[in-house]
């Protein structure tokens, strides 16, 4: 079965695992593994994980765009929806800002 580590280098688990350790901490969520993702969820999904070869791709789900450099894009995807896609390549990119975000995100789905 594949799953959605299977093409990533060894340092992209890691850098999971780190995330995880801090996600965890928002409260209770849901891990949803999928073919080349992973569904955070709170109620509905905050947060989607996409694993590549040498980084993970971050959609958070807000309700506003996050203005940031550090948002590569950003996609309204419903009236009061977007997904803004953020890249972790190295265990310093995991920041209290990126856990700013995930937390307002954690929150929105709370409601």
């Amino acid at each position: 079965m594949e799953h959605p580590f299977q093409n990533s280098e060894p340092t992209v688990t890691v850098l999971y695992e780190k995330l995880m350790k801090q996600v965890k901490t928002l409260g209770k969520i849901t891990v949803e593994p999928k073919k080349t993702s992973v569904h955070i969820k709170h109620r509905a999904a905050f947060l989607g994980v996409h694993p590549k070869k040498k980084w993970l791709d971050l959609n958070i789900v807000t309700d506003t765009p996050i203005k940031s450099a550090k948002v590569l894009k950003t996609e309204q995807v419903s009236k009061s929806r977007y997904h803004n896609l953020v890249r972790i390549a190295s265990p310093e990119d995991i920041t209290p800002e990126l856990f700013g975000w995930l937390k307002q995100a954690y929150t929105l789905m709370s409601n």
